[in-house]
């Protein structure tokens, strides 16, 4: 397994491209299952779990191309569904959690959708019921197999469209029954439907191909089904996810980086988050642009004075996968910072390596920490640690370049599941690290 080496505590400068957003690719490539026709992908990053589902279309029969970094065409003309109840399925899709989002596509087209307990991150319990809950609603039989963890739904005479209230939120979940609902019989409506910018590119996506969904961009989906759809291009977009990082990255290791083509109107309530840590982000065109904070940085508090609060919320709220950054960052920071993380109860548990490193945080309990800022007037400490998830990967790999010395992080497999060609990017803007 690979290992980072980071020498910490210089400053860095220039610009940086973000990848493709992660999690938009993972429902855009499953989408591509509701067609026989040729569809384009643009800006898929090159990543472990992008590029596992991709070995896994292909392992199902549709035909790809690659034309270049980050554009492949994929034509599922001749998929064969019978791959999903073979033992290399099994082993194949229970690695990748995202490979959940394929069983809508199959469902609707086919009739019929498998997979096996699916893998991904480990921040605590991430249920599929909503998922199952929803191809239930449209008509399909559920059956679970406790063995194997093997779980299956069937609907040999097509989906029929109903109106459904999803218990959560869950942004798989409302892509997976979005994806189910389009060639189902009548009309679908999805109440509490996710609404973040992933499910808004799928929607244009798919009515790109001749879906009929109103409401996108809200929380109340109305889906009128459509006997086939069409090939279509489409391009996804940057990931914000790796946006928020670049700008905590900036702010602790007081460098002068630009971001570039980042999407602005994409990205919601973050930069103003990030604000309210005292972090300088300017607007250039469609990038941002972070001055060296050589100053510091001074969080904000509330109106009447009260500690600042972060906390992750639904689109449009703050995004979850951001407030481990958001943590990083505050260990600096001038000021104290309440952390709550509610939707994961295993995401702060990386905390103690950061207090290992000098970083003043108490943990309350699994989903709230409180933040004692530095202001820089003590530095963290270089240090060996593992990254336990992708997030708290990047987190741990931006403490190490703004503490003194030389880190060591283990497990980056984790890092690269979420992160493309990350060392040399850092390199190019003057980031001392090397992959062992």
């Amino acid at each position: 397994m690979g290992v980072f080496k980071i020498e910490g505590g210089h400053s860095l400068k220039g610009d940086i491209t973000p990848q493709g957003a992660k999690n938009e690719a993972l429902q855009i490539l499953c989408a591509v299952l509701l067609t026989s026709e040729e569809v384009r992908i643009d800006n898929v990053p090159d990543i472990i779990d992008v590029n596992k589902l991709i070995t896994l279309l292909g392992n199902l029969g549709v035909k790809i191309t690659k034309h270049g970094k980050g554009s492949f065409t994929f034509k599922a003309d001749e998929v064969n569904v019978g791959y999903l109840e073979t033992e290399a399925f099994k082993k194949e899709g229970g690695s990748l959690r995202g490979s959940i989002m394929i069983v809508g596509p199959l469902l609707a087209r086919f009739g019929r959708g498998y997979i096996p307990k699916p893998g991904g991150d480990k921040i605590g319990r991430r249920r599929l019921d909503t998922h199952f809950e929803g191809f239930i609603n449209l008509g399909a039989s559920f059956r679970y197999n406790r063995e194997d963890h093997f779980y299956g739904v069937e609907a040999p005479n097509g989906l029929t469209g109903t109106y459904m209230l999803l218990d959560e939120a869950s942004v798989t979940g409302t892509a997976n029954i979005v994806m189910a609902a389009v060639l189902a019989k009548g009309t679908t409506t999805i109440y509490n439907a996710a609404c973040e910018p992933y499910l808004q590119q799928l929607a244009k996506m798919l009515n790109s191909m001749g879906a009929k969904i109103t409401g996108v961009g809200s929380n109340l989906l109305t889906i009128e089904g459509v006997s086939e759809l069409k090939g279509c291009t489409h391009r996804i977009l940057p990931d914000m996810i790796e946006i928020g990082s670049w700008i905590g990255l900036a702010a602790m290791t007081k460098s002068e980086i630009t971001i570039k083509n980042v999407s602005w109107d994409n990205l919601g309530v973050i930069p103003n988050t990030f604000r309210k840590l005292g972090i300088t982000l300017e607007r250039r065109g469609d990038d941002i642009y972070i001055p060296a904070h050589t100053n510091g940085y001074e969080v904000k508090t509330d109106i009447d004075g009260s500690i600042l609060t972060i906390a992750d919320a639904p689109w449009p709220g703050f995004t979850p996968d951001l407030l481990s950054i958001v943590l990083v960052v505050a260990t600096q920071a001038k000021g104290d910072v309440l952390i709550h993380q509610k939707m994961f109860e295993s995401r702060l548990f990386f905390v103690d390596k950061l207090i290992d490193m000098g970083a003043k945080i108490m943990l309350c309990d699994p989903h709230r920490a409180v933040v004692i800022g530095h202001d820089f007037k003590s530095q963290l400490k270089a240090t060996t640690m593992s990254s336990p998830d992708i997030r708290a990967g990047i987190s741990l790999l931006i403490a190490a370049l703004s503490a003194k010395g030389t880190s060591t992080i283990q497990n980056i497999e984790q890092i690269d599941r979420g992160y493309e060609d990350i060392e040399a990017r850092l390199r190019a803007i003057g980031a001392r690290i090397v992959r062992e």
